[in-house]
């Protein structure tokens, strides 16, 4: 059975482009740098809002392989909530294999 790209269910990173009331409106995110570190790599700040007003987020890559829903790079969970964690945005769904 094909995977589904899971959604970004939510997202508390205020002040990201593309966040309008706690949702990502980005087409897709990338998460993660190697190991265990899952920081979404799509956040940046801006006064003009991105995105598509109508498109709630999917993860289109995850890079984090200690993710226990990491499958060849790409994220098997349902879906995804992003969140600051220790000052950076990151994938609050992340676990440990």
């Amino acid at each position: 059975m094909p995977m589904k790209m899971p959604e970004v269910r939510n997202c508390a990173v205020s002040n990201c482009a593309y966040n309008s009331k706690k949702t990502c409106h980005a087409i897709a995110v990338t998460i993660g740098h190697p190991k265990s570190d899952p920081k979404c790599d799509t956040f940046f700040e801006s006064s003009v809002r991105g995105g598509v007003d109508d498109m709630i987020a999917g993860v289109g890559a995850c890079k984090t392989e200690d993710c226990r829903y990491n499958v060849h790079f790409e994220c098997a969970a349902t879906s995804i909530q992003v969140g600051m964690k220790e000052g950076d945005p990151d994938c609050l769904t992340f676990e440990m294999r």
